[in-house]
């Protein structure tokens, strides 16, 4: 990776450099230029958001970026990330851009880029555009004559919800209760009018954003909220967005949470019943539980392993066509219908599959057994090479000597935060236990 661009584009604190307003202006510039501004009416980028206050100072900045460089631009306000995908593809456009953290605080921001055909964009593109970005010259704007223009675009919200009921056949989901939890966040508008629509019980909450809320202690972060929610109302279940609302986390009807691992691997084994999972194959990152892959060694069911990151496993269902791929945290891919992770589509994915099936969301789940797991998130002061870190290594190799075939420890550093990330793994709670504190202790003397 680049100096700026991480795992999922740029990010950091708002008003702090990187994600600042100086930035954003040669940012655009540097975006307009890499992907061939020609004059107004002659290339086009589409800009999405989420709730953040901070979104407004990026989006002006950016959109003043590439207006001086003669790219027009079209401002959809705030929409899931991959609402901004879709329209990015169905609006022609050369590039689609999202401001949002994510999973992030409301401190937080960053830029997600999109190229025309809806897909995060490959490395050497980032590279060109921070190439340009980085650079001492000036990137020089367009003849006054050339500059684009800007508009605003209020009815884009409608080509999503459409496209999103249209995955499942517009299928009558009367009969379901459901409590919406949008984190305050992008999806906090459209998505409860998507379920509304295809005649889901919505109970939504954390729909109010203020530009402060988003993700604080409400959505896919913080699931045992809605669970408590769930058994109040008697609902079927839950479902929880993160702030950009392109990935998904459940709960049953008692309130037990359904990570991304379980609905990966119901969806899988419903395909393959229905002949619809190409080559067997399901894609998922190296974060995946152990029990799911003994569940898909048991079903016949061929598994991919990427390294973390959804546009890792995007990539790789691309290069192999494989239509069913994502990540514990709730980045679900449905290759045929989206270009990236998408939640309200993994929602209605599952809601599907419990009204064909006559099946509660917790009999859905039994579809796997999951190993005692924990991910450990230490704060670091820098990022060297794992290799040249002794003391850690040398606890990699006992652990791996202990564990056996039994578990494993999986370690990496965030591409967005300065933090390394353990996730340990085994058939029992005290070895996982043991092993952590193992590893935390041998990470803050080489890196505290």
């Amino acid at each position: 990776m680049g100096k700026l661009f991480g795992t999922d584009g740029i990010r950091g604190k708002a008003n702090v450099y990187p994600i600042n307003p100086d930035l954003a202006l040669r940012l655009g510039k540097a975006i307009a230029a890499a992907f061939g501004a020609k004059g107004k009416g002659k290339t086009l980028a589409i800009i999405g958001k989420d709730t953040r206050l901070s979104g407004y100072m990026l989006e002006t900045a950016l959109t003043s970026g590439m207006i001086s460089m003669g790219m027009d631009v079209y401002m959809v306000g705030p929409m899931p990330t991959p609402a901004v995908a879709l329209l990015a593809k169905s609006m022609i456009a050369d590039v689609g851009i999202m401001i949002t953290a994510s999973h992030n605080p409301a401190e937080d921001n960053g830029i997600k880029i999109f190229d025309g055909n809806g897909y995060k964009l490959p490395d050497d593109v980032e590279a060109k555009i921070e190439k340009l970005l980085l650079s001492e010259e000036e990137i020089n704007p367009a003849d006054p004559t050339k500059m684009g223009k800007a508009f605003r675009i209020d009815d884009a919200g409608g080509r999503y919800i459409e496209r999103t009921k249209a995955c499942i056949g517009q299928t009558n989901l009367r009969g379901l209760k459901v409590v919406l939890d949008c984190a305050h966040g992008a999806g906090y508008h459209l998505n409860p009018l998507i379920f509304k629509e295809l005649g889901v019980d919505v109970i939504k909450t954390n729909t109010s954003p203020d530009g402060l809320n988003i993700n604080q202690e409400c959505g896919a972060l913080y699931p045992e909220k809605m669970g408590a929610m769930v058994r109040a109302h008697g609902a079927d279940c839950g479902i929880a967005f993160d702030g950009d609302a392109d990935r998904v986390i459940f709960c049953d009807a008692a309130g037990e949470i359904v990570n991304g691992d379980k609905i990966i691997a119901m969806c899988a084994k419903d395909l393959k019943e229905q002949g619809r999972l190409k080559n067997d194959t399901v894609v998922v990152t190296s974060m995946t539980n152990l029990g799911f892959h003994k569940s898909m060694e048991e079903d016949g069911i061929d598994v991919v392993i990427t390294d973390v990151g959804d546009r890792y496993v995007i990539e790789t269902m691309r290069q192999g066509g494989f239509v069913l791929g994502g990540e514990q945290s709730g980045h679900i891919i449905f290759n045929e219908h989206s270009t990236t992770g998408d939640g309200a589509l993994g929602g209605l994915m599952v809601l599907s599959l419990m009204k064909r099936t006559g099946r509660t969301l917790a009999e859905l789940a039994e579809c796997m057994e999951v190993f005692p797991q924990k991910l450990t998130n230490i704060m670091v002061s820098s990022k060297p090479p794992l290799e040249s870190l002794t003391k850690v290594q040398a606890t990699l190799q006992e652990c791996e000597a202990a564990l056996g075939s039994s578990g494993r420890c999986v370690l990496r550093y965030s591409g967005t935060e300065s933090k390394l990330r353990v996730l340990l793994e085994a058939e029992k709670h005290s070895d996982v236990d043991f092993w952590t504190d193992k590893f935390i202790a041998a990470v803050k003397s080489e890196l505290g």
